[in-house]
């Protein structure tokens, strides 16, 4: 099947013309997304809007991984673990270019700690059943050195193997993206939600703006869904002004911080998890021909659009890897460095603690006007918040009881089929990231021309026609991965990424802003 384009015009075209939607969607993350699919696979009529370009917030600076949670499990939250394993399962079966499979090591490094680490994971297992990967194993330390180079064997008594996944976020958001649209769902990025529109104190629509032109679009709608992160409080509070109840805070969030080194450090196959020396857990993750090394957790009160990762984060996750690892990386040996923002759940009244002890699972609120809220959660279960969502709105007769819930089989754009010969996502990047759609970048101008590795002309070009891109950040940070693999090599190509955008779209593709960006990815 051919790709939609995603002409803007055409979009914008169709955000003006009068009709009323069975659901509008504010917000283009993991969670919006998943909304947006699973209502309109269900036949509803479904637009999205997004102020900024889907997954730039928290969707797209997870650690990589499609996991049930093993540090979830030691916290006993049984329910999530289990929830978490199933959709890892569903994940991995609909994106398969997108979402596979992941060996990761838990090195011991004290006698007792192996059998307490592998009694764990096979309770792991069990919770999996049937949708368990591959059995985890017990391996004795020379067993951990062979299949990891890279681990620190001073004092080590062994391991365990277990298996999660792993995946790319931002191209898994926009194939989600492209998969609503391609179910008739019209999504719009850089359109931002100004207010909530109201018919007898319910509330009925929203407005947006074009955030290019400034123009104003009005949006009927039977159900609006507030999917925007860590932002939800803000439409919340507006919610209560205008309906004259006082909506408490929801979100309580949370800084996650990750550093990229080259795979020198790293050189093996398997992820690595070790618990860190303040309770955090540490991983190393092979991605993209780089390693990512992560991740903190700390609260944070201020939302910025665009999170910076503080000097003692990365000091922090540094100073940590050099207990694991064989060759330690040094602030200059850093790629790129980020941050994310979590939206996690406040604490109900009294309970108090850091975050990493704060819920993990969503939570979907309907206020008094109707307005649905969904927050919380993690990748990993965006299909099943998604699934809650509309099951929610339905009970509430805010939409139409159409057809069962489909997105639990549903592959996504892109998805090759199953014999097709997978290439790893720890490999560098390059067209196997297309799926089945790799043939029809390689027939766009430039196919033959590498902007550097992993990155043509023709890809950009693709971004451009089909994958809703509008600036360089749009191509460089989440159609290719390259700002958060490499912010000097992004840096270097932002040129010639920007002169094909203009080419193709005909607007200021803002490279001033993505190259002071790129600067910041960077460490003193």
């Amino acid at each position: 099947m051919d790709p939609l384009h995603t002409d803007r015009t055409t979009l914008l075209t169709q955000l003006a013309q009068a009709r009323r939607y069975d659901v509008a969607v504010i917000g283009g993350g993991a969670t919006g997304l998943g909304v947006a699919l699973d209502a309109a696979s269900r036949g509803l009529s479904v637009v999205l809007v997004e102020s900024h370009d889907f997954a730039k917030g928290t969707s797209s600076r997870a650690t990589k991984l499609v996991h049930g949670g093993v540090r979830y499990l030691a916290q006993g939250n049984i329910s999530l673990v289990r929830e978490a394993l199933h959709e890892r399962s569903a994940l991995l079966r609909n994106a398969p270019h997108l979402a596979q499979p992941l060996p990761f090591l838990l090195p011991a490094y004290q006698a007792w700690k192996l059998p307490f680490y592998g009694i764990g994971l096979k309770a792991y297992d069990l919770l999996a059943g049937r949708e368990r990967l591959k059995a985890s194993a017990m391996m004795g330390a020379a067993a951990v050195r062979k299949f990891s180079p890279g681990v620190n064997a001073q004092g080590l008594r062994g391991g365990i193997e277990y298996w999660d996944g792993q995946f790319d976020d931002a191209r898994l958001a926009l194939a989600l993206a492209r998969t609503a649209a391609r179910h008739g769902a019209l999504l719009v990025n850089y359109c931002a939600a100004t207010e909530l529109r109201y018919e007898n104190d319910r509330v009925a629509g929203l407005r947006c703006v074009d955030k290019e032109t400034g123009i104003f679009y009005d949006i009927d709608a039977g159900c609006v869904v507030n999917a925007t992160g860590v932002w939800v409080d803000d439409l919340r509070l507006k919610d209560g002004q205008a309906t004259h109840h006082e909506a408490a805070p929801m979100v309580a969030p949370s800084q996650g911080v990750h550093v990229v080194v080259d795979r020198k450090f790293w050189p093996g196959e398997h992820a690595l998890l070790v618990p860190s020396s303040d309770g955090r857990v540490l991983f190393a993750v092979p991605w993209l021909g780089k390693v990512l090394l992560g991740t903190t957790d700390a609260p944070r009160q201020d939302l910025p659009e665009e999170p910076k990762a503080a000097d003692v984060d990365v000091d922090f996750i540094l100073r940590e890897a050099a207990r694991y690892l064989v060759d330690a990386p040094t602030r200059a040996d850093v790629l790129s460095v980020w941050a994310g923002l979590r939206p996690l759940i406040k604490p109900t009244a009294g309970a108090a603690g850091a975050t990493k002890k704060i819920s993990r699972e969503h939570t979907i609120e309907l206020s008094a006007s109707g307005l649905v809220t969904v927050s919380g959660g993690k990748w990993t279960t965006y299909r099943a918040m998604a699934e809650d969502v509309l099951t929610r709105c339905i009970e509430a007769k805010l939409v139409k009881d159409e057809s069962p819930c489909k997105t639990a089989d549903l592959p996504l754009v892109g998805s090759p089929s199953f014999d097709t010969p997978r290439v790893p996502l720890s490999a560098s990047p390059g067209l196997h990231l297309y799926g089945n759609e790799a043939a029809m970048v390689q027939s766009l101008p430039g196919a033959d021309r590498m902007l550097c590795p992993g990155l043509s002309e023709a890809m950009v070009r693709f971004a451009a026609r089909f994958e809703y891109a509008r600036t360089v950040e749009d191509v460089l940070a989440r159609r290719s991965r390259l700002l958060f693999l490499d912010a000097k090599q992004a840096l270097a190509v932002a040129p010639a990424v920007a002169d094909i955008l203009r080419e193709e779209l005909g607007v200021d593709p803002g490279q001033a802003a993505f190259e002071a960006l790129a600067r910041a990815y960077l460490v003193a």
